[in-house]
């Protein structure tokens, strides 16, 4: 009995963790293009910026102090009870960032004349505290009074009890949450000032790039180094932060050694992967390559700690998060003074991480290549391990099995054809990278069909609506979608970049077009 607990416990914890990093990357995630926005302010007209503009430099302020915790609580708040939820989140979270500025305020007027005073503290890890409960306890004391409401009274009670919770909920917010929250940042970041002052950053890499691979870095990267990188950044004008996790270099130099050194289809997937990892910032296809042989993270670490030494050295940083976690979005964020420093980072630790994985890979080469003469399917494996550590399929691992993916939903049940398509929808839990890519895939397909009347987009799963007539989801997703959608035709696909069903649905919408001309 004890031998059996055991893992299920591991895992309990590993999934509680999972939960808890997508739940903070829900809320960061689809604002990051506001992140993006405010680092192009402070690039372009802040005093340092390339073109100093102090009437646009005074939307910096304001705009991190005020508007990025407030759409971070009311997409916390949405994503747990709709628009009612975003509502009363946002105003809580407006008592914390009041409560926090009483308190700085309150501390500033005890320190003698030429003392350095406190600067501002952004709600961000306030917003992420606030914007969930205040909604979970509108969505409980909703719950309490659901029909019981005396016939037209609903909308009064319902706009009444919002606001006042909304009240009541700021008040909290501006007492003990204003207070915990300035604690904790003042905490985390005296312990990042303690790290960079005894040259000890370097060592985060050994806890961030295992955890990488297991998903379990999202709760350090949006729980922790978002919040704190974006403090630094508005001090500074730049953070190493953002680059403890986002850094593409190991990631890439773990690929090239494998598409040197490794063997069968995992050195044959290898080139690949290495480009949309690095250009598509799409880091989770190197992690079945790391679970094949585990030694490998100790590649991943050292270039990991040889990136942050590096740009701590020449004090670079970026100005905002970069995400996805590409080049590309790496080097738009990175500060003025900063881009030799992030692409030397990134070359020394794709460098280095190549160099010790080449070393592991050639030292069991004659192992690796007898396992697979005798047809261990190492890597197949790995690809497995990923995704139950992700806790559900990915159409980017499971693209990296390649024919035998699609092999395997080539015998799925054929698309029904009950109702009249022009609008198909690709959903995934965030409604970004994978979803994306699974309709550009299938809006490409279309076109080539010569179908014009037919639209492809993607969402999240949380925003499907009446107007999808086709929604596409992997399989471990489809009841949700299908609740969401009850009316709208569902396909199953085991991943969105591979996958037989899509000539089926342009098959079908082909017939339709042509039945309708």
């Amino acid at each position: 009995m004890t031998t059996a607990s055991t893992p299920t416990t591991r895992g309990g914890v590993r999934v509680g963790v999972q939960r808890f990093g997508t739940f903070l990357s829900g809320m960061i995630m689809p604002n990051i293009p506001a992140l993006i926005a405010w680092g192009i302010f402070t690039a372009f007209f802040i005093d340092v910026g390339w073109t100093p503009n102090a009437d646009l430099a005074t939307i910096v302020g304001p705009f991190i102090h005020y508007l990025l915790p407030l759409i971070i609580a009311y997409t916390a708040g949405y994503m747990v009870y709709k628009q009612r939820g975003g509502v009363v989140a946002t105003i809580a979270t407006m008592g914390a960032i009041a409560g926090s500025d009483l308190l700085i305020a309150q501390f500033n007027a005890t320190l003698a004349e030429g003392e350095p005073q406190l600067g501002q503290i952004h709600m961000f890890i306030g917003a992420m505290i606030m914007g969930p409960l205040a909604a979970y306890t509108m969505k409980w004391l909703d719950s309490l009074w659901e029909g019981k409401v005396r016939a037209g009274f609903e909308m009064l009670v319902n706009m009444f009890s919002a606001g006042i919770w909304g009240f009541i909920m700021a008040i909290v917010g501006f007492y003990p949450i204003a207070w915990l929250v300035n604690g904790i940042m003042s905490v985390l970041g005296n312990a990042v000032s303690w790290l960079v002052e005894n040259n000890l950053l370097p060592l985060t890499s050994i806890l961030i790039e295992p955890a990488k691979v297991f998903f379990l870095n999202n709760a350090i990267n949006h729980g922790v180094l978002t919040p704190l990188g974006i403090a630094q950044a508005d001090e500074q004008g730049k953070s190493i932060l953002f680059l403890l996790e986002a850094n593409p270099g190991p990631g890439v130099g773990l690929l090239l050694a494998f598409t040197f050194f490794g063997i069968g289809a995992a050195r044959a997937s290898a080139p690949g992967a290495a480009i949309i990892q690095f250009f598509g910032g799409i880091h989770e296809v190197y992690f079945p390559y790391a679970l094949m042989k585990p030694v490998l993270i100790v590649a991943l670490i050292a270039g990991g700690m040889t990136g942050v030494t590096t740009n701590m050295l020449l004090d670079t940083g970026l100005r905002a998060p970069a995400a996805p976690g590409s080049i590309i979005a790496v080097m738009l964020q990175t500060a003025n003074d900063s881009h030799v420093g992030v692409i030397l980072s990134v070359i020394l630790s794709a460098a280095v991480t190549f160099v010790v994985a080449s070393v592991i890979l050639r030292a069991s080469r004659k192992k690796d290549l007898a396992a697979e003469a005798a047809g261990t399917d190492s890597f197949t494996s790995a690809v497995d391990r990923t995704e139950a550590n992700k806790g559900k399929k990915s159409e980017y691992l499971g693209g990296l099995r390649g024919d035998e993916a699609a092999a395997a939903g080539a015998g799925a049940t054929a698309v029904a054809t009950d109702r009249q398509v022009r609008n198909i929808v690709f959903a995934c839990d965030a409604g970004m990278g994978s979803s994306a890519m699974g309709a550009s895939v299938l809006r490409s397909k279309i076109k080539k069909a010569g179908v014009e009347d037919v639209t492809v987009v993607n969402k999240a799963i949380a925003n499907l609506d009446s107007s999808a007539d086709l929604v596409i989801t992997q399989q471990q997703l489809t009841d949700r979608a299908r609740k969401q959608t009850p009316d709208a035709m569902h396909v199953s696909v085991d991943n969105f970049m591979n996958s037989p069903k899509y000539d089926e649905v342009v098959k079908m919408v082909v017939d339709q077009h042509q039945s309708r001309a």
